[in-house]
């Protein structure tokens, strides 16, 4: 499926409706630390088989006040990009980096742990800054986390990486006159993408292909080819 959640069977029983305030016991409670399949250097707090949150549906998310919890998976533009940010840690290594959509914060620590000067971890759910803030002490890193939405602004990062950000098409129709604005002041814009459907067909240089092991409750597949585009 396109960036979505993962669906199960419907859980019986009532749920408590959740607050900012017990977003970091939420998310203890209902994930484990473990590594990705294709970035094993870093650390998550994720969610799988073994906990609720892999089986409940949106709808029962929603009845708990939770918004999709794009954090408590490793999807695989993100997985694809963090692998080329440890791989090629010149791409980042003293500069002033954005990592766009954060989710987990995978992109964001892979960036801190190759040694960018500023790592600024940009995401809108309320959830992210918890899982995030649990994710870098985790990994024993440092990063700035932004909860307000920041496209059309321009801090003057030096490299903005977004892993999977095309899924919605006027999400997507947003993006582009951004990235290519900074692109034209010299940021360096790195999309970590697995053919996701709004991915512009113009405009961008393949720096790297990965295949990524990811799970059919997340995709379509086991294993997901997955590439890291610059834009040009």
């Amino acid at each position: 499926m396109e960036r979505g959640l993962p669906h199960g069977r419907t859980q019986p029983g009532a749920v408590t409706k959740l607050t900012p305030k017990s977003a970091k016991k939420f998310i203890l409670d209902n994930t484990a630390l473990m590594a990705p399949p294709h970035v094993p250097e870093v650390l998550l707090h994720l969610a799988d088989e073994a906990h609720d949150l892999w089986l409940r549906t949106e709808e029962e998310l929603a009845e708990i006040g939770l918004p999709p919890p794009f954090w408590a998976f490793a999807w695989a533009g993100g997985q694809g990009l963090a692998r080329y940010v440890l791989d090629h840690p010149g791409t980042v290594r003293g500069k002033r980096v954005l990592d766009f959509a954060s989710g987990s914060g995978l992109v964001a620590i892979a960036a801190a742990k190759a040694g960018a000067a500023k790592v600024i971890a940009a995401d809108i759910d309320p959830f992210c800054e918890t899982a995030i803030a649990l994710n870098l002490e985790a990994n024993a890193v440092e990063a700035q986390i932004l909860g307000t939405n920041c496209v059309g602004s321009d801090d003057g990062w030096d490299v903005v990486l977004a892993g999977d950000v095309f899924y919605d098409k006027a999400f997507a129709d947003s993006l582009l006159p951004w990235f290519k604005s900074l692109n034209a002041r010299g940021a360096e814009i790195l999309v970590g993408d697995p053919g996701r459907a709004y991915l512009p067909r113009i405009g961008l240089e393949s720096l790297a292909v990965y295949q990524v092991p990811v799970t059919r409750v997340l995709e379509d597949a086991e294993v997901k080819r997955t590439t890291v585009w610059r834009l040009a």
